[in-house]
């Protein structure tokens, strides 16, 4: 389930949980980590930064050009032998000393490696929030295994749009000098919208009158589907896609019992 902790940041004006931030720089893209920090900085204080590597490696030249920009610590992990990855050993090691520290509310996992999985269900074990990150490709196991998912590809919304828009008048110009293509369009093609899984989520949140709260409904989801983000499927945060989706859900504000404040609710149309 959720950690309390978590919903209560999420909920929360302030930062309230303290949290060491792990990068495994061989299955994380530095391109993202301006984005990265800022999404963790929604859950709480990046007291510990630290990524593991070998950067002696060319692949990892991308990590040593921001690492004194954002004070992330590395932490170098020589490849004893090919083949092998050092680095997660490493890495794992370090979260258990973390850990035992017992300075930390949670942990962040900036991995698409599976090998993960374990970690962060130990980590969970001890009562703590676990939050990732990572690409598409990372396996479900280790998304499941953690509180929250994030996909970094919606941390770069404007390399994104930089993308598309290369994308687009390079196919005006084949279009151009060439008869249409249909295929070149496939990267184009959002994320299928899980209707049935989001439906189902809002029956279980829903009072007897089948309303339910933003927030609970929000809770319900993450608890069923971690990885699932509102921003998968073009809409910035949660009340936008319910709003946004008509042909799905009713919604209404109501006013918050002694507080000048307001909180959406919404319902199945």
């Amino acid at each position: 389930m959720v950690s309390p902790r978590l919903v209560t940041k999420i909920e929360a004006e302030e930062p309230t949980l303290r949290l060491a931030v792990l990068i495994d720089a061989d299955n994380a893209q530095a391109a993202v980590i301006e984005g990265l920090l800022a999404e963790i900085a929604r859950f709480g204080e990046a007291t510990v930064k630290r990524i593991y590597g070998d950067f002696t490696a060319p692949a990892s030249a991308s990590w040593k050009k921001v690492l004194q920009k954002y004070a992330i610590k590395p932490v170098q992990q020589f490849a004893y032998t090919t083949g092998k990855n050092a680095t997660d050993s490493t890495l794992i090691i370090d979260a258990m000393d973390l850990l035992y520290t017992r300075k930390f509310d949670g942990f962040c996992l900036i991995t698409s490696d599976s090998d993960f999985t374990g970690l962060a269900m130990r980590l969970r074990e001890e009562g703590l929030t676990v939050l990732g990150f990572g690409e598409k490709k990372t396996p479900e196991a280790f998304r499941n295994a953690c509180h929250k998912f994030v996909f970094t590809e919606v941390l770069r919304p404007d390399t994104a749009t930089e993308s598309a828009a290369q994308r687009t008048k390079k196919t005006e110009n084949d279009q151009k000098s060439s008869s249409p293509q249909p295929a070149a369009q496939a990267p184009e093609t959002k994320q299928a919208f899980p209707r049935k899984f989001v439906l189902a989520a809002l029956e279980q949140s829903s009072d007897d009158a089948g309303w339910a709260n933003l927030g609970n409904f929000g809770n319900y989801l993450n608890k069923l589907q971690p990885d699932f983000d509102s921003r998968l499927y073009g809409y910035k945060k949660l009340s936008d896609l319910v709003k946004a989706r008509t042909d799905l859900f009713v919604t209404e504000e109501r006013q918050v019992p002694g507080s000048t404040q307001k909180a959406l609710y919404l319902r199945a149309k």
